[in-house]
């Protein structure tokens, strides 16, 4: 039996309120991070993700600390829910998942950026060398 487990957490990261939807599974945690720009209302929350579940990107799936076999007790759900109200912030699981995630789109970056220095660069030679044979062709 597959057992999944996510949350939602809004809280407000100077300057911007910020959302961050964790799902975590068997195959591990994965984390998309949402910027707002004032307080979002619930209702408001729950209608961006609605609307806009598609286009959510998550992070790479980060192994998981312990598998999701039973649920806890209910006094002990009651504790970790009435803690998870009171933390503000991301988890260090939640952090680690977005640095990887931003790592991911840095070396993308870098790569994209390579490849277009590299094909301006052959452009210029191009342009050059034709010059040069227009030059020694003669009139």
């Amino acid at each position: 039996m597959c057992v999944s487990k996510a949350s939602f957490t809004v809280y407000f990261e100077p300057p911007f309120w910020v959302g961050l939807y964790q799902r975590e599974n068997e195959g591990g945690c994965q984390v998309c991070k949402i910027t707002f720009g004032g307080e979002p209302r619930d209702q408001e929350v729950l209608d961006w993700l609605l609307s806009h579940w598609h286009e959510l990107c998550f992070s790479p799936p980060v192994p998981a600390d312990r598998a999701i076999t039973r649920p806890p007790n209910p006094k002990r759900m009651r504790r970790e829910a009435r803690k998870a109200t009171q933390t503000i912030g991301t988890g260090t699981k939640a952090q680690h998942a977005l640095q990887l995630q931003r790592e991911q789109m840095k070396i993308q970056r870098k790569t994209d950026s390579k490849e277009r220095r590299e094909a301006e660069r052959e452009r210029k030679l191009a342009l050059r060398q034709e010059k040069r044979r227009q030059k020694h062709r003669g009139h």
